[in-house]
């Protein structure tokens, strides 16, 4: 029994802290089924990369040497050497996303970008808390409110917190119901939210729908290069989905492809939770700076809607902007749901729609634009 005595005498405090916080994580995921196909494997995942001398993680046992930890592999495998999962995620994002609301409404493009505030605001801030550029770039694209998009951004640029990031980004994508109705009262009145907002739309083409991914990736090339890996991948999904010729691979994607890469990457993304490197005083402030990401985001929404209102005829409901965010479609429900509480006879999803799947293509194109400048910049 001396195998067991060693273990329980090498765990440490901070150990037994991630096993507290593998725990929330599962108990978030299963009673409050908050992202559960990515928490649940992260929480578990947490559990298992603590457990002293475990063999999930690279080992030097004794007459044998190095022993490769599955959870390590499968990091170096399938985020470290190519961000492969995170990529594949994508594909089964674009084929999820119709962006027939957008292409109705083009202009709802601009709620996109300017949501996207809240990312460079975030850096910023990170800075002047003494976080390196690479670590204070990657934790404001949490403010993409975009996981996949936070974790390969993290990991192209060799962030050290790439476990607190992913945790901060997905822990806050699943709490949008509750962040942004929060923020969006601090910046509007009862009467803004009542605006109404008639949806006439317009007949859009299978010819533009189709044209439409092919389009977003051209220009995304030329405008920001480093993001074409994650339009493309974003707009060859949706490509599967608006041809019409590949129906099966479609629904594949959407559903079986979505849910293994999810569960992989969950898991996968856990063997950057050992204790050491976790539970630290950065580890809190990450979380900090991610809560005031998703808060600046929708606050810019907001307040770019009500400048946009000063010059239009047809006035835009504040809180459509807010939907500019990439949770989706979360934040387009939130919207809807506010909206009604402040006027029943009040139906803006559709707009807030348009404006969520606009925030998908620009914080895609935000992590491009970071992933470009912040090497130049070091």
């Amino acid at each position: 029994m001396d195998f067991l005595l060693d273990g329980l005498l090498a765990t440490t405090w901070k150990q037994l802290v991630m096993f507290g916080v593998g725990g929330l994580l599962i108990y978030l995921a299963i009673a409050k089924k908050l992202e559960p196909s990515l928490l649940l494997p992260m929480g578990f995942g947490a559990i298992l990369v603590n457990l002293p001398f475990s063999g999930a993680v690279t080992q030097m046992m004794v007459g044998i040497g190095e022993v490769p930890g599955i959870l390590d592999w499968l990091f170096h495998l399938g985020i470290e050497a190519a961000e492969a999962m995170p990529l594949l995620l994508f594909i089964g994002i674009g084929a999820m996303i119709d962006f027939g609301p957008l292409l109705a409404n083009p202009k709802l493009i601009l709620f996109g970008a300017a949501a996207q505030w809240g990312i460079f605001a975030t850096i910023s801030l990170a800075t002047l808390m003494g976080f390196s550029l690479v670590d204070a770039a990657s934790i404001g694209i949490i403010g993409a409110a975009d996981g996949p998009t936070s974790i390969l951004v993290s990991q192209v640029l060799g962030s050290t917190y790439i476990g607190p990031i992913a945790i901060a980004a997905y822990s806050y994508m699943a709490l949008v119901p509750i962040i942004q109705p929060f923020a969006i009262r601090l910046v509007t009145t009862k009467k803004e939210r009542m605006i109404r907002m008639p949806y006439n739309p317009r007949s859009v083409s299978k010819r533009s729908k189709i044209l439409f991914p092919i389009i977003v990736t051209v220009v995304a090339g030329y405008v920001a290069p480093a993001s074409v890996s994650l339009v493309g991948m974003l707009m060859f999904g949706n490509l599967i989905r608006e041809c019409t010729v590949l129906d099966t691979l479609s629904t594949a994607a959407q559903t079986v492809l979505v849910n293994l890469v999810t569960l992989l990457l969950g898991i996968t993304i856990a063997s950057t939770m050992k204790a050491d490197a976790f539970v630290t005083v950065q580890t809190v402030m990450i979380m900090a700076l991610g809560l005031l990401a998703f808060v600046f985001d929708t606050i810019a929404g907001v307040v770019f809607a009500k400048i946009l209102n000063l010059f239009v005829k047809q006035k835009v409901n504040p809180m459509v902007g807010a939907a500019g965010i990439s949770a989706f479609p979360m934040s387009a429900r939130v919207i809807q749901r506010m909206g009604q509480q402040a006027d029943p006879q009040n139906h803006l999803l559709m707009h807030a729609v348009g404006a969520n799947v606009a925030g998908q293509i620009a914080s895609v194109i935000a992590g491009g634009v970071i992933l470009g400048l912040v090497p130049g910049l070091l």
